[in-house]
Formats: C-alpha cells, sequence, structure tokens
C-alpha cells in the first residue's frame, strides 16, 4: 500500500540530491505517493518571511511525513531558520542522527564508532528569542522545560531499548547553568531509574565534546539540549568520515521529517558532483518509519556494497582507501546497481525486529507553592554613571525592599569597588524584601515607579522566586 509523503527538494544541492534519492528508492521498491512543495530560499525572497507559504503547510499537514533536502536561509532581513521553524511548529521534538564510521573504505578518524544523538529540539537557546537591550548588550534567552526536557530523555532511553543499546549519556553545563542545565540532568537522572537495564552516565558537554572526539566508543547513545546536541552530532559525523554521509530523523507525536545533517552547499550546486549519501540515509529512516522495513534494507545494503567497493564521491574520496571518483550520477547509477547484494566486510543491514515507533508518555510534576523574594532590575547606566544609578537605587529601594547589590555581565560590582574587567551599560540590580519573607507583585510595581521616577531607565526586570522553599535564581558571582 502506498504511503503518502511529502517532499521539498530545497536549495543549493538539493535538487541534485532529491533526485538521485528518489530514483534508488523507487527502485528499490518503495511505495510511496508524492507532494511536492517549494520552500527555501526562493521563498524567502518572494515575500513570504518564514521561507514556506500557506499551501505547503496544507501538504505537510495532510501527509505528516516530509521528506526535505537542504535549504538555505538568506542572511540579513530578520529571516529565521526555517529547518527550526518546521521543527518547532511540527512538534518535532526529537532529532535523530546515527554516526557510524565505515573504515577501511571511508578514511575516519575513528575506524569503529557506532553512536547515536538523540537531540532535544525545541527549546533551548533555539527558541530564538534574542533581544538588543542597550548600545552595548544583547541577550538570548536559554529555555530549558521540565515537560521538553522529560520527553526528550524518555525518548533516548526508549530509543536505546528498542535498539538494544546498552547506555545513554547525557551531556550538559550545569557546572556553570545550575538552573536551566540542571534541571536537564536532574530530569534525566530521575528518568534513568526506570530503566535499570540500560547503563546511565552524566559528562559535562565540553570534555563529553572532547572525548567523543578522542573516544568515541565509550558512547552509544548521547541525550542533549539542542545546541549541544547540534554541536557533538557533526563532531561525530565528522569523525566517522564526513557530515556528508549524515541522515537525519526528527520526530514528534504527530509529524516526522528526514533529511540529511549537512547544509545546501551553494558552492558546489549545479555542478553534478554532490554526495547524496546524508540524504539517502534520511530517506532510508523514513521508510522504516512508514514500515517499508525491505526497501530501507535494500537500499542501505546496497550503499555499503558502492563504499565498500571504493566507488567515492569526491567529498570522501581518498587515494589510499578509494578506487572510483565518480560524480552525483555515476554514484547514484552504482547504488542502483548494487540493489540486492550485501556487503562482504561491512555488517549489512537487518532491521528484523526493529520497531522505530516510540510513543512517550510524560506526566511531569511541578512545584505547587510559588512566593516573590524580590526583583532584579536591569537598568541602562555607563560606567560614570554608575555610583549615581547605586545612590538613586538605595533612594528609591522604600520600606519594602533592601537593595542587596548590582552585577554587570554577572559579575558584583555593587557594593564595593567595581570590579577589574570589561564594564557594560547593562546593570542588573537585586532588590530582595527587607523582612526577608514574600513581597507583592504590586510591591514590585510600586518600586519600578520609584526607579522610574528616579531618570533611570529600566531595561526589563526578572522577579526572583521561591517554588517549594527552594531559591529559583542564580546568585551572582561573588554574591
Amino acid at each position: 500500500m502506498k504511503k503518502n509523503i511529502t517532499v521539498a527538494y530545497g536549495d543549493g544541492i538539493g535538487p541534485e540530491i532529491m533526485k538521485a534519492t528518489l530514483k534508488i528508492i523507487k527502485a528499490a521498491g518503495a511505495q510511496l505517493d508524492i507532494d511536492e512543495i517549494k520552500i527555501g530560499e526562493d521563498v524567502f525572497k518572494a515575500g513570504h518571511s518564514s521561507g514556506i507559504p500557506p499551501e505547503a503547510w496544507d501538504v505537510i499537514h495532510k501527509n505528516k511525513v516530509l521528506l526535505k533536502a537542504p535549504i538555505t536561509t538568506p542572511q540579513g532581513g530578520g529571516y529565521k531558520s526555517l529547518n527550526v521553524t518546521l521543527r518547532k511548529s511540527l512538534g518535532l521534538y526529537a532529532s535523530v542522527r546515527p554516526c557510524i564510521s565505515f573504515s577501511p573504505y571511508v578514511k575516519a578518524v575513528h575506524p569503529d564508532v557506532d553512536i547515536t544523538i538523540v537531540r532535544e529540539n525545541e527549546e533551548d537557546l533555539y527558541a530564538g528569542i534574542e533581544h538588543q537591550q542597550t548600545p552595548d548588550v544583547h541577550q538570548c534567552l536559554k529555555l530549558i522545560t521540565k515537560g521538553g526536557s522529560e520527553k526528550i530523555i524518555r525518548y533516548a532511553f526508549e530509543y536505546a531499548k528498542s535498539c538494544g543499546r546498552r547506555k545513554v549519556t547525557c551531556m550538559t553545563k550545569d557546572n556553570i547553568m545550575k538552573i536551566t542545565d540542571g534541571l536537564f540532568h536532574s530530569v534525566f537522572e530521575e528518568v534513568a531509574k526506570e530503566y535499570p537495564d540500560i547503563e546511565s552516565e552524566h559528562y559535562i558537554i565540553d570534555i563529553g565534546a572532547a572525548r567523543i572526539a578522542s573516544r568515541p566508543t565509550d558512547f552509544d547513545v548521547i541525550v542533549a539540549p539542542n545546541l549541544y546536541g547540534d554541536i557533538i552530532s557533526d563532531i561525530a559525523a565528522e569523525i566517522t568520515g564526513s557530515v556528508g554521509l549524515g541522515g537525519s530523523e526528527n520526530i514528534g507525536d504527530e509529524f516526522s521529517m528526514f533529511e540529511a545533517v549537512h547544509g545546501s552547499a551553494p558552492d558546489i550546486a549545479g555542478q553534478g558532483i554532490a554526495n547524496p549519501s546524508g540524504l539517502l540515509l534520511g530517506a532510508c529512516r523514513m521508510l522504516l518509519h512508514l514500515g517499508q522495513t525491505e526497501v530501507a534494507e535494500k537500499v542501505e545494503n546496497a550503499w555499503r556494497c558502492t563504499l565498500e567497493e571504493g566507488i567515492h564521491t569526491g567529498d570522501i574520496y581518498k587515494k589510499e582507501s578509494s578506487k572510483k571518483l565518480v560524480n552525483t550520477a555515476e554514484f547514484t547509477e552504482a547504488v542502483l546497481e548494487r540493489l540486492g547484494k550485501k556487503p562482504s566486510h561491512l555488517r549489512p543491514v537487518n532491521y528484523d525486529g526493529f520497531d522505530p515507533h516510540i510513543e512517550v508518555k510524560i506526566n511531569p510534576s511541578f512545584p505547587k507553592d510559588k512566593i516573590y523574594v524580590g526583583v532584579d532590575v536591569f537598568i541602562q547606566a555607563t560606567k560614570e554613571e554608575f555610583h549615581d544609578m547605586t545612590k538613586k537605587l538605595e533612594e528609591a529601594s522604600g520600606d519594602d525592599f533592601r537593595f542587596k547589590m548590582v552585577t554587570n555581565r554577572g559579575v558584583k560590582a555593587y557594593p564595593g569597588e567595581l570590579p577589574r574587567t570589561y564594564i557594560t551599560d547593562h546593570q542588573r540590580c537585586r532588590f530582595v524584601s527587607k523582612s526577608g519573607g514574600e513581597v507583592k507583585p504590586r510591591q514590585i510595581l510600586d518600586l519600578q515607579g520609584r526607579i522610574l521616577d528616579k531618570g533611570l531607565d529600566i531595561i526589563k526586570t526578572e522577579n526572583l522566586c521561591e517554588f517549594d522553599g527552594k531559591r529559583a535564581y542564580s546568585l551572582g558571582q561573588g554574591e
């Protein structure tokens, strides 16, 4: 029975590798009814700031499965990444990127890598909430939610379970970002308890990324917040031979999207030399998702035969490990000629018993009691205006608040001497309850009014809260 899918040919090398991919999977027996849509650079330039017209959304919503070639987001003009727009708008919370070495046939830094990166896909810094707050200071908000963390972490463990994997590793930077990354890590520890047969561990992201590059066989499945997952999946792909070999699936509760890891490579577009492997492997993941397991196996085994026989495009061609340099069309024909064959030395693909459909149900618990205990008022003031500002803030604190401190780029600048670092025009001014207890939102607003009456420029405010009696805000450096 044919399955309905949506296909986007993309930009740059996208049309070339999509044509090759569709030719191969159709020849292998894929049962597909294809609706094509136009998204990407030309749509941006035609006046659709999202890069996707309404009629394309209609097709995506109807078919629910999207095979997408790389697209280009124009620089400047306030354009948002269409890749991020698609992932977030369709609820594609899980990005799954297998990274496998095919050594010695494809030269790799490490010959025995088989890692899967499970990347959170909807939040973190990729929420894309940015502001310029002063002439000098620009801000990007990092959003980590308890529900989003639980969903992706639970998916990673379920993926490991379904694939017979032995270990799930979490990577964060919670030694520095104790609230946001700390939440992700703590949820990981809680979820891991429910999977006693799967080993679990945590790495700080910097040493974790270094270990992926130096000792990748230590890892199996890695789960990480959005930005870290993006970075380490490229590291893992690169040490296995090439980012050009990486396929990706983006999974949600209702929709799914399959693509190559790499970008649109406009510098080689139209030359017929692009490697279609990443998109082809992404398409194989799509076939598994659609239940066409035998077709996926046939394509991947033919592809592995092609690599094994040294038939390589220029991005992976090496004199010592390759036998024949081919272009896109020649590589496509080589895979087609090997449909039905299995590799002799590389491990053949076998998906018997593999179920790619992972259902994740979450029921996160949340704190019950929330009280306000103060407020951080961010004020635009230069270094020269600093002392006058602090005097006015002391006067404005009133009977309800104690003016506790000022930080500049997170470092305490008041009380005491200014720190020996660059002082910008963005001051975080902390007020806490003078009584040590709760303050009301109206008191916080009244405080802001008194600050404005002093002629100071309030940029933004962040209320200081306690949840179930626990402090829910970070201390300043030196506080």
